[in-house]
């Protein structure tokens, strides 16, 4: 199940060496000379909207956790982890290059649908030129299309109604101008609930499409 609540962590890694120049400019500092070549710099960056994820970095010494944007690991064999917090204009210099070569963010959006139909909610149809955007701003974008119901019916036929739900999806993207190659279609029925429920009971927010735009 696509969700967009759950974020990877954004990290970004370097080599000794930078590691080095980076903790000489830093203060605090837990890194070797760079003569020793078996250790990194890593740092967590926020999303582009903003959000930050997570991450533990960890050797045979110990570990640390990465919970804050732009929090960094000078991470060496046989030594503690440490911590300290770049500047965006150390991220700019140290990263920069790496940065700029990376693809755009994948983005989720969810969709909803009316009882028992593959028709869109209003506020869904308003969704749609954003999604749009979204994918003719990527350079060579996939669009993963998924169809979920409520548990209203039988498994089977929940199936085939999510598969309809993605495939009108798919049908209203390709009409408004995407490429039909890049839009695959697919459902998951009653599989994946977004609200947990007992079985025949009615949903709004089950009755979805969630699309992935990578």
């Amino acid at each position: 199940m696509i969700d967009p609540r759950t974020i990877a962590p954004r990290l970004v890694v370097l080599g000794l060496a930078a590691a080095a120049a980076f903790a000489a400019a830093c203060g605090p500092k837990s890194v070797a000379g760079p003569n020793r070549p078996d250790g990194a710099l890593i740092v967590l960056l926020p999303d582009e909207d903003g959000s930050t994820g997570r991450a533990s970095v960890s050797n045979p010494a110990g570990s640390v956790d990465l919970t804050t944007a732009r929090r960094a690991s000078n991470v060496v064999a046989n030594q503690q982890p440490g911590l300290v917090t770049m500047s965006e204009a150390d991220v700019k210099r140290l990263f920069g290059d790496a940065l700029s070569a990376l693809p755009p963010a994948p983005q989720s959006f969810v969709l909803y649908f009316r009882f028992e139909s593959d028709e869109l909610t209003e506020e869904s149809k308003a969704l749609v030129p954003k999604i749009l955007a979204t994918v003719k701003g990527r350079t060579d974008p996939e669009v993963v299309v998924v169809g979920h119901t409520d548990t209203m019916g039988s498994p089977s036929a929940n199936f085939a109604l999510g598969l309809k739900r993605a495939g009108a999806v798919r049908e209203l993207l390709v009409a408004s101008g995407l490429d039909a190659a890049t839009v695959e279609a697919t459902s998951l029925g009653e599989s994946f609930l977004l609200i947990r429920t007992a079985d025949e009971t009615p949903e709004p927010r089950n009755r979805r499409v969630e699309i992935a735009v990578k």
